[in-house]
């Protein structure tokens, strides 16, 4: 056996936040002091390391001197507690309007799994996307202007189309914010989603854009750039957070693991910030 040196490329304060959240989580289910096999910092590192390497349960408890079924324990205590440090939908939208955002972004994404989980009506996979010909979870993403990640929803079985899941998860809040003045652009995906919702026109079947009029041409344009940014929200996450790339987990997990990344990503840009400020502080 050879060993060596490995370093995580998280800051510290991200692991040290997480620490802190599965130490509240072993006090508020009384385990005694010096009964588990690591400490909170270790368990973070663990969970962490998932989240970032997309590395295999059993690589990481090896790793981390535990067995396999103490792994899979402790990742899903760090899932768990980072999911429910993500922001609410109502929350976001109402910090957005304090903040003067001249419109939020909503876009979907499948994140891909390995696992069956049920069959629909007709026989076929319910968690199978026929968009994407691959099985996972929709789930529905909110960025601001800039393409920052807000909120994402909990996963819907890929069969499900992205309206669908909007409708289930986000356009009652949505039409609420609109109606204060802080309206939502989407894809075609969207087209029909309601009031509030600013969707590009589709062309009518069979014929070329040159079929709408000039002014809807102008809109669809505008529409499509602008939106363009939101779709960072989805890519950001899955490039920074490589485990949302493909799931090996149960399904109905994707949701909460959504949530956790997007939490860790609001803990990364909080120690992006202060590492700035106290290096204007220092000059």
């Amino acid at each position: 056996m050879v060993t060596y040196v490995a370093v995580l490329d998280v800051p510290r304060h991200v692991v040290d936040h997480l620490s802190r959240l599965l130490a509240a989580h072993r006090r508020r289910i009384g385990t005694p002091r010096g009964s588990r096999a690591l400490g909170p910092f270790r368990q973070a590192v663990l969970v962490l390391r998932w989240f970032r390497e997309r590395g295999c349960v059993h690589c990481l408890a090896r790793d981390a001197g535990i067995s396999q079924a103490t792994g899979h324990r402790y990742l899903h205590e760090g899932i768990s507690a980072l999911a429910d440090q993500a922001p609410d939908l109502h929350e976001v939208l109402d910090r957005c309007r304090r903040e003067g955002m001249t419109h939020v972004i909503l876009d979907g994404t499948l994140i891909e799994t390995n696992r069956l989980a049920g069959v629909r009506d007709n026989g076929n996979d319910l968690w199978f996307s026929q968009k994407h010909k691959a099985s996972g979870g929709n789930v529905q993403f909110l960025s601001a202007p800039d393409g920052t990640p807000l909120w994402v929803s909990d996963a819907e079985p890929g069969s499900t189309t992205d309206i669908t899941a909007a409708r289930i998860h986000a356009l009652p809040a949505l039409y609420k914010a609109a109606a204060d003045g802080l309206p939502t652009l989407a894809d075609k995906g969207y087209i029909g989603a309601g009031i509030g919702v600013r969707a590009p026109v589709r062309r009518p079947k069979g014929q070329s854009e040159q079929a709408l009029h000039t002014d809807t041409r102008t809109t669809n344009s505008l529409i499509k750039g602008i939106r363009a940014l939101g779709e960072r929200a989805a890519a950001e996450l899955k490039q920074r957070w490589r485990t949302l790339q493909y799931i090996t987990l149960s399904p109905s997990k994707i949701g909460d693991i959504a949530r956790a990344a997007l939490a860790l990503a609001l803990a990364l840009a909080l120690a992006l910030a202060l590492a700035l400020a106290h290096n204007r502080i220092w000059r």
